[in-house]
């Protein structure tokens, strides 16, 4: 049989790269192969996932629905009076219980459902035996093993009582069972209420299922129900309804396609009658995004549904608002694990990936398809894009959410990313979202970053798979083939970075080292930890022309890089689920909104239970378990519902924080005004310290954020408009103006210090013989209290990710629930072993305890270490780069004419290199003071004649 790719069109090729104009491949090529038939035919625990995204085709190869060679048996255990139409016959409904395997379910029938029963198996057996078609064979095959009369239902006298009426339909029933051609008769399935997803392990428990009548429309999404037209113009539509233990969903039964999935969430309900539904059988479900409306039969099968979709429901977790007023409660003996910086995570991540069978769902604000997730590249074998290929290639179905940016202020070309992906591989499916126009939404980002893998392994945090994210502990300014530390030695390749739980994450023996399709240069030899575009500097140079992946951005014999720091955790078991889960609702959420998604070849996705969520496949190394809770914000143009749990979080976390807090954080916008900034996030750090002053109790307030803000710009003469406004909103919650943090603690006076340090991160190397410097970006979004807890995520300290209505963020809350011995302001204390070892690997790192073990940080809160090493520290770190290299941002420069003279004056790193390599090996660690008098004599805010100014204030709040 052909492969996929020998029944593909070929694809238009230009000089440089592929016809990115249009979609390569219009429909999936998922013909099952013998083996996963034999898996299909022969499985008797249930089926396996695979089923979900292979329903056409398994109803193409006419595998049944009843698992083989499995024995299904039914007990008629229950009779109930009903009366019918006429008012004057009682009739009499059975309760069937049946069981296959390890599934349990209950269906109702009326004798006369049994006579119809009997009538439609009768049916069919004469057609089979008297037009001799070849479609019939099987069917032929399996009535030679039945008896050639059908079980009469014709009653007699011990008929006639109820009792015995009950055993005999229960022996009918299971003698039918026990035959083939019987048990897989349509009309047979139709009776017991079996479908294609009945026996799907990992979707739980069978459920309930039926046929039902859909009415078209009741969507809740902003575009899709114009002046509620749908509610006098609409269909109805015979499908087949599935109800499971977090979602329901409806389908086609004549091509096997899912046409729509209903999340549970709190706002759902099941509403019955004329008032809600305008139909005397009508039933309403609803929840955040949709009000569905169907048809029943009778006012007795309308009662059924409701009763039995609500006790499904019921104990979903998914109907409750959570902690944090979250969507997903707290997970106890979750396995986890942090990583500081991206290659641990990378290299983790891309085992993961190799690990994946099923589904590999993936959203970032950036994606790059030519990252590579180990390093240095010899081959392609550890390229994104061709791992996913790969992975596309063995049947895993790979999703892929990305941000739709507005192209004229973002460069990251997600058009780009999209084609490249799904050029490779059908079983690649990428989404953009938003339609800034249809949805009217210009301003606000997807800005979440997660990977799930088969719903059994997730990764979120501050990192996207995109150039420039990539670094380790290290944070090397140069990459010119050799790995140059930062005092200019070399080595010949790295052998592993232990910034991530200890533990190196370099190349493993047992990893392949297969030679895949070359880019535009050989990479046997490659020795370069960072090719082509993702070796930048963006405040120097934006990215660009990222279709030209391995062309550099900037010459790097003479710009040094900017390295990146950034924080993202591991999650398993439930709490992956919870993240595959809100991956699931944006993905289904965008189907429906977007006309170009609403075709077959994107798939409505369906969440796994929980109640299989603890059998996990494979674990990343090193996880150690605690409690994890997974936060978002979400709002209706983003996801289809509303929620801003990060920012619940991180106030509930300050407030009752006892010793400390650590903020690792790409912005620091807060202190709410009511109109101009609305988080509380500073406040809560305002009410804490002062709460600490007047009970004369030690608390510290650690906070590092980037010394200049992401934007391209030349600090020297100001930094342009952008730099100058994230700056200004900065400030503004520090140091400047009525709101500001330090403005608040008047109370304190000038004993603020004693409380709370802002700082930067900056290193040295040596480029082409000169010693330069640069900032290290701090991308990171992670708080720690006490040694306890922590959060990490993709959401910044700002309005735009914490309100929930504005960007989309995703976070995770981890609690330890074990308890190690440590110390805390002197005296002993119990310390949450991850938190514990998260902290000291940031602050290790920071104050240079790494490279100079005699710096003690066991005590964060201790005099000794908050002013002695880490103020110290901050302060000495500043006080060199200001003599070697006049480091932009400086305390001393108040206005621009001072930026000017300050900017013009000779450095020592080109009058005396000598004396200014000299001068940096009293350099200890990364941190330096956060320059609080910067521009402080300036209005930072951008002119209102340009574009900047005219752009609303919360594009930067």
């Amino acid at each position: 049989m052909d492969s996929p790719e020998d029944v593909i069109e070929p694809v238009a090729q230009s000089s440089t790269t592929h016809n990115l104009t249009r979609r390569r491949f219009s429909h999936d090529y998922n013909n099952l192969s013998p083996d996963e038939i034999d898996g299909l035919m022969s499985s008797s625990e249930g089926r396996p996932f695979l089923v979900v995204h292979r329903l056409p085709e398994i109803k193409e190869e006419r595998i049944p629905h009843l698992m083989p060679g499995t024995p299904i048996t039914c007990r008629v255990d229950n009779t109930e009076k009903y009366t019918t139409r006429s008012k004057v016959h009682v009739g009499t409904l059975y309760t069937v219980r049946l069981t296959h395997g390890h599934f349990h379910w209950t269906v109702k029938r009326k004798y006369k459902h049994f006579q119809e029963l009997h009538r439609d198996l009768y049916k069919h057996k004469m057609v089979c035996h008297l037009l001799p078609l070849g479609r019939f064979a099987k069917e032929r095959q399996q009535l030679r093993a039945m008896t050639e009369e059908m079980p009469s239902l014709h009653g007699n006298e011990r008929t006639r009582r109820t009792s015995s009426k009950m055993k005999y339909l229960e022996d009918y029933l299971n003698g039918l069972l026990e035959n083939v051609f019987c048990r897989n008769d349509q009309s047979m399935l139709e009776f017991l209420s079996v479908g294609a997803l009945s026996f799907v392990t990992d979707l739980g428990p069978k459920g309930l299922e039926g046929p039902i009548f859909k009415r078209s429309g009741g969507h809740r999404i902003q575009g899709l129900n114009c002046i509620g037209h749908h509610q006098f113009c609409f269909r109805w539509s015979r499908r087949w309804l599935v109800v499971k233990d977090s979602f329901l969903m409806y389908m086609n039964r004549d091509n096997g396609i899912i046409n729509f999935v209903l999340l549970f969430d709190p706002e759902f309900k099941v509403k019955v009658g004329t008032a809600y539904t305008d139909n005397k059988y009508g039933v309403c479900i609803e929840n955040f995004t949709r009000s569905l409306i169907i048809k029943c039969s009778s006012y007795r099968q309308t009662q059924w549904w409701s009763h039995e979709i609500n006790q499904l429901a019921d104990s979903c977790d998914f109907l409750k608002v959570q902690r944090f007023m979250g969507f997903a409660p707290p997970r106890e003996n979750t396995l986890t694990k942090w990583y500081v910086n991206g290659r641990g995570y990378f290299a983790d991540l891309a085992d993961a990936l190799e690990q994946a069978t099923e589904e590999i769902f993936i959203t970032d604000w950036w994606l790059s398809p030519e990252v590579f997730l180990k390093r240095p590249a010899t081959d392609n074998y550890w390229r994104l894009d061709e791992i996913l290929k790969r992975k596309a290639k063995q049947g895993v179905k790979v999703c892929v959410l990305l941000y739709k940016e507005v192209e004229l202020a973002l460069g990251i070309n997600s058009e780009h990313s999209k084609r490249t992906l799904m050029n490779m591989h059908p079983n690649i499916k990428v989404m953009r979202h938003p339609d800034h126009v249809s949805s009217v939404v210009f301003l606000w980002a997807h800005h979440e970053k997660m990977v799930a893998i088969d719903q059994t392994v997730a990764f979120v945090g501050g990192l996207d798979l995109a150039f420039g994210r990539w670094d380790d502990s290290q944070y090397q300014l140069t990459d010119l083939g050799l790995t140059e530390m930062a005092n200019g030695a070399t080595t010949e390749e790295p052998k592993g970075d232990t910034g991530d739980n200890g533990v190196a994450d370099g190349l493993k023996p047992s990893e392949p080292n297969k030679q895949a399709e070359q880019g535009p240069n050989d990479l046997t030899h490659n020795t370069k930890l960072w090719l082509g575009k993702d070796y930048n500097n963006f405040i120097r140079k934006d990215w660009a022309q990222l279709d030209k992946p391995f062309e550099d951005n900037i010459d790097r014999t003479q710009v040094p890089r900017m390295p990146w720091r950034d924080l993202s955790a591991a999650v398993h078991g439930r709490a992956a689920r919870d993240v595959a889960r809100h991956f699931i609702q944006r993905w289904n959420f965008t189907k429906i909104f977007k006309n170009k998604y609403k075709d077959e070849f994107y798939p409505y996705l369906l969440p796994k239970s929980h109640c299989t969520a603890d059998s996990l496949s494979f674990t990343v190394t090193e996880s150690k378990k605690a409690k994890v809770q997974v936060l978002r914000s979400a709002d209706r143009w983003s996801t289809g519902t509303c929620e801003n749990s990060i920012l619940n979080a991180y106030i509930h976390t300050i407030e009752n924080s006892e010793h400390y807090i650590y903020i690792e954080n790409q912005f620091f916008i807060s202190c709410a005004d009511g109109k101009t900034v609305h988080n509380g996030i500073g406040d809560a750090i305002v009410k804490r310290i002062l709460r600490a002053h007047r009970e004369q109790k030690k608390y510290r307030v650690f906070v590092v954020i980037p010394l200049l803000p992401g934007f391209e710009g030349d600090i020297s003469t100001g930094g342009g408009n952008a730099i100058q406004a994230i700056l200004h909103f900065t400030y503004r919650t520090i140091c400047r103006g009525e709101y500001s943090i330090l403005s608040r603690l008047n109370e304190v006076k000038d004993q603020w210090t004693e409380y709370i340090t802002l700082c930067g991160l900056r290193t040295h190397s040596q480029l082409s013989q000169s010693v330069v410097t640069e900032l290290i970006y701090v991308h990171s979004k992670t708080l720690i209290a006490d040694d306890r807890c922590y959060i990490i995520g993709s959401a910044n300290i700002n309005d735009r990710s914490m309100l929930g209505s504005r960007d989309s963020e995703m976070a995770v809350f981890v609690e330890d629930e074990e308890r190690v011995p440590s110390i805390m302001g002197g005296e002993e204390y119990q310390a949450g072993p991850l938190t514990l070892a998260l902290r000291k690997e940031c602050f290790s790192v920071l104050v240079g305890a790494s490279s100079d073990p005699s710096i003690n940080i066991d005590d964060p809160i201790s005099d000794d270490f908050f002013f002695l090493v880490w103020n110290a520290t901050a302060k000495l770190n500043a006080t060199i780069y200001d003599k070697v290299f006049k480091c932009l941002p400086y305390n001393t420069v108040h206005n621009m004419r001072g930026l000017k003279e300050y900017s013009s004056e000779e450095r020592l790193c080109d009058t005396d290199p000598e004396q200014a390599v000299e001068e940096l090996k009293a350099v200890r660690g990364l941190l330096v003071h956060f320059p609080l008098k910067f521009l402080c004599e300036e209005n930072l805010l951008p002119p209102l004649a340009t574009k900047e100014g005219m752009a609303p204030v919360e594009l930067w709040t």
